[in-house]
């Protein structure tokens, strides 16, 4: 067998294993929610401090809460909800300069395709909650957008925290998408826009709840 193919055989054996052992472990959880935000935020900034709240208030509520396992929003989220009974969860990803996992993951999982983890983030989710964050989060942002507008996905919240942050992007989005025929007003509906972790919180249980009854 030429090489270049058999190593792509073998890629896609690895990433197959990927799939299977990430889909195996995170079956377990039952529901849960996935928190997306910057990896530069600090442990004294407003946005850490508001991501742990959320995540602890969730994981009083027995609700799992999954993050991509690094620094910032995602090691406040990891550490709100390991105070918790509920299952901390980080889906770390390997890198070139290697991401280093933070220490408040319960279930910890590392992977090497990005595409792979970003199908597990969804794989599980009721609900995805966004606080400020860089060109990662606005990817996740609009892949969770694309998925729930498609009904590639069962519909669930998306969440974004932080009014000042956010709005900026939300009148963009009415002026140049909206207004020039681009998406229709029930797709910017899929996005709510909250100030606080308590909001973001009743935001994603309201939903919880009426699936349940």
């Amino acid at each position: 067998m030429d090489k270049q193919l058999e190593g792509e055989a073998w890629r896609a054996l690895r990433i197959q294993a990927e799939l299977v052992d990430g889909t195996e472990k995170l079956r377990r959880l039952g529901a849960a929610v996935t928190v997306f935000g910057g990896a530069r935020w600090a442990a004294d900034s407003t946005t850490y401090q508001q991501a742990q709240a959320l995540a602890q208030r969730l994981g009083r509520e027995g609700i799992a809460v999954i993050t991509g396992g690094g620094p910032g929003v995602m090691e406040a989220a990891n550490k709100g909800c390991a105070a918790t009974p509920a299952t901390s969860v980080g889906l770390n990803i390997q890198l070139p300069h290697e991401q280093q996992p933070n220490r408040y993951q319960d279930l910890e999982l590392t992977f090497r395709y990005f595409f792979v983890r970003k199908y597990l983030f969804v794989k599980q989710a009721v609900g995805f909650v966004i606080f400020p964050g860089g060109f990662g989060t606005l990817d996740e942002l609009f892949e969770a957008l694309t998925l729930v507008q498609t009904g590639k996905v069962e519909p669930f919240p998306i969440v974004l925290v932080g009014r000042q942050f956010w709005q900026g992007l939300l009148d963009w989005l009415t002026e140049q998408l909206l207004n020039n025929g681009c998406v229709a007003q029930s797709d910017l509906a899929l996005l709510e826009l909250v100030d606080s972790a308590e909001e973001a919180a009743l935001v994603i249980l309201r939903h919880i709840n009426m699936h349940r009854s």
